[in-house]
């Protein structure tokens, strides 16, 4: 038997290392201060979008790469992965934005009228071009959290309700922000999203709104509910949305389709994504700590190949691609 390993952080990095581990025999123990996953971890606050094309626009090829196996793993992993790709639109005075989208990006088609009508009928007479993503899929983050939770439990994986460094021969390190006490370059950048109720409006993909100032994307969640994300501020702060920003995400709901403007809203929420200078993840190792982290706004889209990395680095000593040097 495989000597057992405690990871630190029970996020979706940390949930996807035990899961790929516990999936290859290892014994794991995962600690945490909060006992189930929740509001207190950033991933909490996600879109949910596995969208590795559109994500292309700003990103590296290796996140638009890594992230093209990410749906089949979800859904390998008991969550409800919906395949129904992903649109982008603009309104008619921005129509360059969505050229310089098109150009940056690969994986779309471009649709127009009828053709986009018959995708998203809510967008009927409201847009007359959008890309169109039809290998993306999306999923609610917060059931797949608390999904992989419950099955890492019943493969027989140990939560133990504690963030103190454990006397463990392998230590994976997957605290996000929290581990800046030991990852120096590691930097926070906040996000804040708003979580709406509309039951009469009805969207079966994630569909983005370029904008100059603020662009917007909205994530159906089922039942009439929609997710609207999100600012990118360089700030490590937690906890607190500004007005502005609330005010931007909604005004951009408002202008994809006024009766955005009769929703009940839900939920506000904002946290710190971790990330590094190139907004790049990295897979560290000093010792018997390994520290996987970075993963900026892409925590859903990267962590099952983060994952697999690191289980084949404790495994069989492969060095993984996004292996960085030691910044101790």
């Amino acid at each position: 038997m495989s000597n057992p390993i405690t990871i630190r952080g029970a996020g979706v990095v940390g949930l996807c290392v035990a899961s790929e581990l516990s999936r290859r025999g290892v014994p794991v123990t995962l600690r945490d201060p909060a006992a189930v996953p929740g509001p207190q971890a950033c991933s909490w606050w996600a879109g949910g979008m596995l969208a590795p094309f559109c994500e292309g626009y700003t990103a590296e090829e290796q996140v638009v790469r890594l992230g093209q196996e990410v749906a089949d793993w979800w859904q390998s992993h008991g969550a409800t992965v919906h395949r129904n790709g992903s649109l982008v639109v603009t309104l008619a005075r921005d129509r360059a934005e969505l050229s310089q989208f098109a150009r940056r990006t690969t994986g779309h088609e471009t649709v127009s009228g009828t053709d986009l009508a018959k995708l998203e009928p809510l967008l009927a007479d409201r847009f007359d071009r959008a890309l169109f993503f039809k290998d993306e899929a999306h999923i609610n983050p917060r059931l797949s959290l608390e999904n992989l939770q419950a099955r890492l439990i019943t493969d027989g994986v140990t939560f133990e309700q504690t963030d103190t460094m454990p006397d463990a021969q392998t230590v994976i390190d997957c605290r996000g922000l929290a581990a800046r006490d030991a990852l120096k370059d590691l930097r926070g950048v906040k996000g804040e999203m708003v979580i709406l109720r509309a039951p009469d409006l009805a969207l079966s993909r994630p569909l983005r709104l370029l904008h100059p100032r603020f662009p917007l994307y909205i994530v159906p969640r089922g039942d009439g509910v929609f997710m609207l994300g999100a600012t990118q501020i360089e700030s490590g702060e937690r906890g607190r949305a500004s007005v502005r920003s609330v005010m931007e995400l909604l005004s951009a709901a408002y202008a994809l389709h006024p009766a955005f403007g009769e929703a009940e809203l839900l939920e506000i929420g904002t946290d710190a994504r971790p990330a590094f200078a190139d907004n790049l993840p990295r897979i560290r190792r000093r010792g018997g700590m390994i520290y996987v982290n970075g993963l900026f706004r892409h925590g859903f889209l990267l962590s099952p190949a983060l994952a697999r990395m690191t289980a084949d680095l404790v495994m069989d000593g492969q060095i993984p691609e996004v292996m960085d040097e030691d910044h101790s």
